[in-house]
């Protein structure tokens, strides 16, 4: 028998490249991955703990003496039941004990459910989450360079891309269907395209209070009847409950009542504009948010102790030379870090909004605005990062390619939320012998490195790190040709979540347009 032909160095050096790539693209269980939804964050506070002691201090002191006003008969009824107090102008007020008598009894450690056991939320600590969320009215084309107006079909699109996104783990309505004029008809194809599109956990609102009973029975067929809804409820309700400052909106008020007798958890949503409709110091747009958000507390505990709420402050920021909104911005990012800690002071689920950008296209512009804002969210222990990803225009645009290039920037994003382990394994001196005293000199085939190459890199499926001669051997790709590329090959092999059977009962009773 004869010998086996020597490998030659460049073989094994083939060999080994082909090996580790291998590695590199071969799945990984959840567990071991660099990234995945929960991380825990919190190394980042903005604030000390004296200075959130004087916000929540000042949050009180404005629902006692300020109050709020406008809310539907229905509300006032269930929270001067609970010891909230009407004034003769109207405006209700909140003692200090009632805040904290519904804090106690308050939901904390909620999970918000996907379709999919697999893309359920744990909202606990610091753990984070990110996700898409807005009313953008037009789509970014980058074909032309142009806005045009947002379609069903878009929403759709953008569910089916975030389904197949890994470092997107939510997907909150980002954009209006604005072919379709009837606003009942709009609300049911939303639930639906969203639906439709992916398992992972969806967001909604409804444009008006009657609308939620009809949108229920299409989400209890979606879910296999209201039984296995209530079990299980994988939409959340985006409630705008507040127009800042200080005032309820009486219809979203209404809404947010027929869902949570509906077993739908809510987003309390305060979304207040520094310099505009919240006040311009960074500190006290916090104030006013954390007590608008305090009074949503009051409100769903009186109606439902305990009900899934999550708690979102939701501040933005205004350029004040223009008065538009400033979504990019450093003060956005604190602003945000900011409520991250105010949510973890009082021991509540929070959200918030990251990821905006100001730019009108997906540039480098609005590569540093996603980034900064995000891992300053992230590394707040913000629990759900809301519009991380594909706003543009400070979130009149959505655009669907920012989505594939927003994957990589969480996946980084994640990465530093991560830290860095400093383990008795990862610290070991073991592998700094093997290689210095008479070993190779470099680290780069040792076992600990190959181990290491997935469980502790993340490496970007978009972002570009050849060096120019392969860039330029490869035709010098492009980062937006390979995004727009990855978008259609993710729309061209997804198809629809919905079982045909449920399908065709869902279009007999509803008016489908996708």
């Amino acid at each position: 028998m004869m010998d086996p032909a020597p490998t030659s160095p460049r073989a094994r050096r083939a060999g080994g490249r082909a090996a580790r790539k291998a590695l590199r693209s071969a799945p990984l269980a959840d567990d071991i991955r660099p990234v995945r939804p929960g991380l825990e964050g919190g190394r980042f506070k903005p604030l000390t703990e004296a200075q959130v002691i004087r916000i929540h201090e000042a949050a009180l002191q404005a629902l006692e003496e300020i109050g709020l006003s406008q809310a539907p008969a229905s509300g006032v009824a269930a929270m001067t039941a609970a010891g909230a107090i009407l004034g003769d102008d109207g405006r209700l007020r909140f003692p200090r004990s009632l805040v904290e008598d519904m804090l106690a009894k308050a939901a904390r450690d909620i999970t918000l459910c996907g379709r999919d056991p697999r893309y359920d939320l744990h909202l606990s600590g610091t753990r984070t989450h990110f996700g898409t969320a807005g009313a953008a009215v037009h789509i970014v084309d980058l074909a032309t360079e142009t806005y045009r107006e947002s379609t069903a079909a878009d929403l759709y699109d953008a569910a089916r891309l975030v389904h197949n996104l890994d470092n997107i783990h939510f997907l909150q309505r980002p954009m209006v269907c604005r072919d379709i004029p009837d606003n009942y008809d709009m609300d049911v194809n939303t639930i639906y395209g969203c639906c439709a599109g992916t398992t992972k956990h969806v967001g909604t609102s409804f444009s008006d209070p009657s609308h939620v009973s009809g949108c229920m029975d299409l989400i209890h067929l979606i879910a296999g009847g209201e039984e296995a809804w209530r079990t299980r409820p994988f939409i959340s309700n985006s409630n705008c409950f507040v127009v800042p400052p200080m005032k309820f909106a009486e219809e979203s008020c209404v809404a947010m009542e027929n869902c949570i007798r509906a077993g739908m958890p809510v987003l309390l949503l305060s979304a207040g504009q520094a310099g505009a409709t919240a006040p311009a110091p960074i500190a006290t747009a916090i104030v006013q948010a954390v007590a608008e958000c305090l009074a949503g507390v009051v409100y769903v505990n009186a109606i439902a102790p305990g009900h899934p709420a999550i708690f979102g402050t939701w501040p933005f920021v205004s350029d004040l030379r223009t008065g538009a909104m400033s979504g990019g911005s450093a003060e956005q990012a604190l602003l945000t870090a900011g409520c991250a800690q105010m949510h973890h002071f009082y021991g509540l689920p929070g959200g918030a909004a990251a990821g905006i950008s100001d730019s009108k296209l997906p540039d480098m512009q609005a590569g540093w605005e996603q980034g900064i804002t995000n891992v300053l969210a992230g590394l707040s222990g913000l629990n759900m990062v809301y519009e991380s990803v594909g706003m543009h225009a400070s979130l009149l645009g959505f655009c669907l390619e920012s989505l594939v290039l927003g994957n990589d920037v969480l996946g980084q994003v994640q990465r530093c939320v991560r830290g860095i382990e400093v383990s008795e394994d990862f610290v070991s001196l073991d592998t700094m012998k093997e290689v210095c005293l008479g070993g190779p000199g470099h680290y780069l085939g040792s076992d600990q490195t190959l181990r290491l190459m997935q469980t502790e890199y993340i490496y970007p499926e978009i972002g570009n790190r050849m060096s120019p001669k392969e860039w330029d051997e490869a035709s010098r790709p492009k980062l937006l040709d390979t995004a727009i590329a990855r978008k259609e090959s993710i729309l061209r092999r997804a198809g629809s979540m919905i079982a045909p059977d449920i399908d065709a009962a869902i279009r007999q009773r509803f008016n489908i347009v996708i």
